[in-house]
């Protein structure tokens, strides 16, 4: 089984104030760029980069290369009421460094608006890519934002799965409203949380609305309405689809069963004849999804 594990995030606030005028940047081979204080080497496969106000532990192999940053750091104090993962953080949470300007690259060309299609396509594959159901990170985006790419909440959560701009400064996106970027941060975080939560997906739901902190807090999904019922929404969402497709498969049980041995034969005839003759086929694989991902239990 592949193991993939892009980001692995584990942000925890310092103790003290960091005061830097420069930094590096760190290059990760999806073309992100995070800038960071300094950096260390915490196990054979992972780099801990040291951010004003806290840190990230990314997989060593996904950094392409470091460069320095010259942009101004922006000085930042310890929050002491909270510690929490990268993501729905707290609006209260230190400032993060400034995003990067990089004056060498040509400005932007507008793309077009993603289509439904472009999205669940997109949420099909960055789901696989970390092992996710891509039912659950489709419900999330559901309830995040309804799948509308540029919405923006009362505290400024934006895009797809409602990444906070701190947060995605952390992690790299320079453009918080561009489809895939959010995606892929987003469900980096997801994947993180269902890791720390060893797939247990409620208190991972609740973490990403809530923060990690509030789930350490109470001991699995914090007292609040919003988050109770966001978590909620998306195993009622998420558990929906699950029996449609049950149903769906059933019904194509059935209907196959009831087939006369006449028609399964011609059926048979039909396939084979349709079935390539070369011996060249190409055999396909794809990374073993989490089998424990799925949100049954009560979140109240």
């Amino acid at each position: 089984m592949s193991v993939l594990r892009a980001i692995t995030v584990g942000l925890f606030l310092l103790a003290g104030q960091i005061y830097a005028s420069a930094a590096e940047l760190a290059i990760l081979r999806s073309g992100a760029q995070i800038s960071f204080i300094s950096k260390e080497q915490i196990s054979p496969t992972t780099t801990r980069l040291h951010l004003p106000g806290g840190f990230l532990d990314i997989a060593t192999a996904d950094i392409a290369s470091f460069d320095h940053d010259d942009s101004q750091l922006v000085e930042s104090a310890p929050d002491q009421n909270a510690s929490a993962p990268v993501g729905q953080a707290p609006a209260s949470q230190t400032a993060p460094a400034a995003p990067v300007q990089n004056a060498a690259l040509p400005a932007a060309q507008p793309q077009p608006a993603a289509t439904q299609a472009d999205i669940e396509q997109m949420v099909q594959e960055i789901a696989r890519k970390h092992q996710l159901d891509p039912d659950f990170v489709a419900s999330v985006i559901r309830a995040e934002s309804g799948f509308k790419t540029r919405a923006v909440s009362q505290k400024g959560a934006q895009g797809l799965m409602q990444l906070m701009p701190q947060t995605a400064a952390q992690l790299g996106v320079k453009d918080a409203f561009d489809p895939k970027a959010n995606v892929e941060a987003g469900t980096a975080h997801l994947s993180a949380l269902l890791d720390l939560y060893h797939d247990d997906a409620i208190k991972a739901l609740a973490a990403y609305n809530a923060g990690a902190h509030r789930v350490a807090q109470y001991h699995g999904v914090p007292p609040y309405k919003e988050t109770q019922a966001y978590v909620a929404k998306i195993v009622r969402d998420f558990n929906a689809k699950k029996r449609a497709q049950m149903k769906a498969a059933a019904a194509a049980k059935a209907a196959t069963a009831s087939k006369s041995p006449a028609q399964k034969s011609q059926a048979s005839q039909t396939a084979n004849s349709a079935a390539p003759t070369s011996a060249a086929k190409k055999k396909t694989s794809a990374p073993k999804q989490r089998a424990a991902v799925t949100p049954s239990q009560n979140p109240a």
